[in-house]
C-alpha cells in the first residue's frame, strides 16, 4: 500500500466508520506502516518529518519549528527511551535542515545510542539533514529521494556566497579603486564580523561530516582510504563551487558516484512499498491536520509538535 491514493481512502473510510476522530485516523494509518516497516526489517524504526513542504506559508511565522534546532533532543529521547538499541535503527529523514549545533548534538547523540544506523530518505533531506545522512552507517534511496549540498546558511544566505562577495569586491576595487562606490551599498549591509562566521561555520560543517564518514560509513576502511574518501565526499557537497547552489538536489545516482554508501530502495519492491507507505502516511498528516513535524517510533511513542492558528505552536507526546 505504498502509493497516496490507497493511503488516502483508508483515512476516509476510517473517519467514516465514526471510530476515529480525524486526528486519530492519520495517527491509526501512521502508526499501523511504521509498525508494518519493523516487522519488515526487524529494525527499530523512527521517523523525523517535518511538514516545511505542506505548509509553506507558515515558514515565516513558524520557520525555526520547521528545521533542525534543539528542541528535536527532547522529540529523539522520548522515541528511543525503551527500544532495544541492539537491533539497530532505520531513521526515516524529511527535512529541510537547520542548525549546525543542533545538528551535531543530535548526531553525536544518536551516535552514544546506536552502533548500526541506516538513514532513509524517502523523498529528500536537505542540509543538515544531508549531514545526517553522512553520519550514517549507510543511505537508503530510491529512484525519487533527493539530498543537498552541506554548505552552511548565515540568515538565510550561502556562508560561501557571502564569502565570495567579499573576495570579489577585494579583487575588483584592488585593480580598480574607481569601483570602491559601486561595491560600498553592497557590502555595508554585512556587519564586520561576518566573513568570519562564514568562515568558521563553513569549517565546522566540513569538519564535522568528515569525522562522521571516516567514522562510520567508511569505519571500516584503512585510515588513509577514508580518509580521502570523506574529502572527496565533502569537496561535492561542501564547496559552493562545485554545487552551484544550495537548493540544488542530489539524486541517489549523483549520490552514489561521489563515494556515499548508498542502499538502492528498488532492489527489493516490499521494502520500498512498506517506506513508502511510512512516506506518504506521514505526509497525509503534515498535510491534513495542525502537525509541523513529527518524531515517532514503530510502537506508536511519538513527539509531534502541532501549529494552532493564531496561537503559536505547541507539542504533544
Amino acid at each position: 500500500m505504498g502509493n497516496w491514493h490507497d493511503l488516502n481512502t483508508k483515512i476516509q473510510k476510517l473517519m467514516q466508520q465514526g471510530h476515529y476522530q480525524k486526528q486519530s485516523a492519520f495517527d491509526q494509518v501512521r502508526r499501523d506502516a511504521l509498525e508494518a516497516l519493523h516487522k519488515k526489517t526487524g529494525r527499530n524504526v523512527i521517523v523525523y518529518y517535518s511538514g516545511w513542504l505542506q505548509k509553506m506559508d507558515l515558514q515565516r511565522s513558524h520557520g525555526r519549528e520547521f528545521s533542525i534546532h534543539d528542541g528535536d533532543k527532547n522529540g529523539f529521547m522520548a522515541v528511543i527511551h525503551k527500544l532495544d538499541r541492539s537491533v539497530g535503527l532505520d531513521l526515516l529523514l524529511h527535512t529541510p535542515g537547520g542548525d549546525l549545533a543542533a545538528t551535531e548534538s543530535l548526531v553525536d547523540y544518536l551516535h552514544a545510542k546506536f552502533d548500526d544506523i541506516r538513514v532513509i530518505v524517502p523523498q529528500i533531506a536537505m542540509s543538515a539533514g544531508t549531514m545526517i545522512a553522512c553520519s550514517a552507517d549507510r543511505i537508503m534511496m530510491g529512484d525519487q529521494s533527493n539530498l543537498g549540498p552541506i554548505d552552511p546558511q548565515i540568515g538565510g544566505t550561502p556562508a560561501h556566497g557571502i564569502i565570495e562577495e567579499f573576495e570579489q569586491a577585494a579583487k575588483e576595487i584592488k585593480q580598480d579603486p574607481s569601483r570602491i562606490p559601486l561595491w560600498q551599498p553592497i557590502i555595508a549591509q554585512y556587519s564586520p564580523s561576518l566573513i568570519g562566521e562564514c568562515k568558521k561555520a563553513t569549517h565546522m560543517s566540513q569538519e564535522m561530516v568528515k569525522e562522521w564518514l571516516r567514522n562510520r560509513m567508511f569505519g571500516d576502511l584503512a585510515t588513509t582510504t577514508a580518509a580521502r574518501k570523506a574529502r572527496k565526499v565533502v569537496k561535492e557537497l561542501g564547496d559552493h563551487a562545485t554545487t552551484k547552489s544550495h537548493a540544488r538536489h542530489i539524486s541517489k545516482a549523483k549520490a552514489e558516484s561521489i563515494g556515499l554508501v548508498i542502499e538502492s530502495m528498488e532492489k527489493d519492491d516490499a521494502l520500498q512499498d512498506a517506506v513508502l507507505t511510512v512516506h506518504h502516511a506521514c505526509v497525509h498528516t503534515l498535510t491534513s491536520t495542525p502537525a509541523l513535524k513529527i518524531i515517532e517510533n514503530h510502537k506508536g511513542a511519538a513527539f509531534v509538535e502541532l501549529v494552532l492558528a493564531q496561537q503559536g505552536s505547541q507539542t504533544r507526546g
